[in-house]
């Protein structure tokens, strides 16, 4: 199935139902009264997160979703049936977003969560209700009100505990699939992985966590090059970040300044998402001899100033990812326990990522005008340059042209 992380959607809730206007008549009733009942409310519409769901593929073909109006109030008081409820199923971690005010309705984080999104309409009043000591025979009544409707848009975000970043061909794929049972594509050549990877890494039983493989980085990806830009909000969701590099790259740069220019990339994308704990994995040693392997380690870590933790594994033949699966393991069980034993810990964790999506989503809003301006502006030019060879062509039917004899 083709992956689609983000879609526009326009929802309707329904119209409240009008109120009924009648009078009581029956056989030696002559002055029965009111009896117009009141309409029914509008439906609503409802998004919930399934489990089953990991893309927003049907929200590219289908874009306008409408609730249920109320039916109108009826005679003998009887109130007209409900609108029924819309609810509209999403992959679990899509962020839910007002296009025109721009504002985060919600964040579907949990399997069965659900959020109102469109307020279906108040039902109309039927005439019964304004009847009064000084009001026997009312004839008012009101309309239903109108439901909500807005703009949406939907951002998926992949939910993982661990992000892998890193420059195309720094073996992230290689890795995921050494310690998870994931499949994604592998090449010697840049840009295999295209999109988003998910893979669940057992250390033992009921003991695991969710790894995420996006799109490598280029540098200028901060300015719209190559597709990693595209992917970095699905590692806002992860508890910490998995930086690969290649110790040995096939073109010869020094892997010391490429995690450079992946760190600066990051910090132009989200300065949040850039301070986020990042452990440093020096992959493709395998293709260093052995006694070379611990003074280029060393010399990297000296170059990046490093002072986190720092791993060197092999991901082709698995050396090293026992250890580094086993750490992350237990690093990511102490942060569990601690966010049970203070909640306050996972509300601001939450806090954090909704920021950096925000940051992430601003930085690609500016990039997308940046463009358009660009594309504007190139046209101008091209028009321009065609009234200019227009004048040219002008200018060359006023030169005498004499042929020879």
């Amino acid at each position: 199935m083709k992956f689609v992380d983000e879609a526009s959607i326009l929802v309707q809730a329904g119209r409240g139902g009008y109120g009924a206007l009648s009078f009581r008549r029956e056989k030696y009733i002559a002055k029965g009264g009111p009896d117009g009942g009141d309409g029914g409310d509008g439906g609503s519409i409802w998004f919930e997160a399934d489990s089953a769901l990991n893309t927003l593929v049907d929200y590219r073909y289908t874009r306008k979703f409408f609730a249920k109006d109320g039916q109108r109030g009826q005679r003998s008081n009887m109130t007209g049936c409900k609108g029924e409820d819309m609810t509209i199923h999403v992959p679990v971690g899509c962020t839910v977003i007002d296009e025109d005010t721009e504002e985060v309705l919600g964040d579907l984080s949990e399997p069965g969560q659900r959020l109102l999104v469109a307020q279906g309409g108040f039902h109309g009043l039927g005439n019964t209700r304004f009847k009064s000591s000084t009001n026997r025979a009312p004839t008012q009544t009101t309309k239903g009100s109108e439901g909500e409707m807005r703009n949406l848009k939907l951002e998926l975000k992949v939910l993982a505990d661990v992000g892998l970043l890193g420059m195309p061909n720094a073996g992230k794929s290689t890795f995921i699939r050494s310690v998870s049972a994931a499949r994604p594509k592998v090449a010697n050549y840049p840009f295999t992985t295209l999109v988003p990877n998910l893979g669940v890494v057992s250390v033992q039983k009921h003991r695991s966590f969710v790894l995420a493989d996006i799109p490598g980085l280029i540098e200028g990806a901060s300015e719209g090059a190559g597709l990693g830009i595209r992917f970095l909000k699905h590692l806002t969701r992860a508890r910490m970040l998995l930086h690969i590099v290649d110790v040995a790259p096939y073109d010869g740069v020094d892997p010391s300044d490429t995690a450079k220019k992946i760190v600066h990339e990051l910090e132009l994308f989200s300065p949040a998402l850039a301070q986020r704990e990042r452990w440093l994995v020096l992959n493709k040693l395998d293709l260093l001899p052995v006694e070379e392997r611990q003074a280029k380690q060393q010399e990297i870590v000296s170059a990046l100033g490093w002072e986190g933790p720092v791993y060197s594994v092999s991901a082709i033949n698995g050396d090293g990812t026992e250890l580094l699966v086993s750490d992350i393991m237990e690093h990511i069980e102490q942060q569990r326990e601690r966010e049970q034993a203070e909640p306050e810990l996972l509300e601001q964790e939450r806090e954090q990522q909704l920021l950096m999506q925000a940051q992430g989503r601003k930085r690609i809003e500016e990039l997308a005008e940046h463009h358009a301006l660009e594309r504007a502006v190139a046209r101008k030019a091209m028009l321009e340059g065609d009234d200019d060879d227009d004048d040219d062509d002008d200018d060359d039917h006023d030169v005498e042209i004499v042929y020879a004899p």
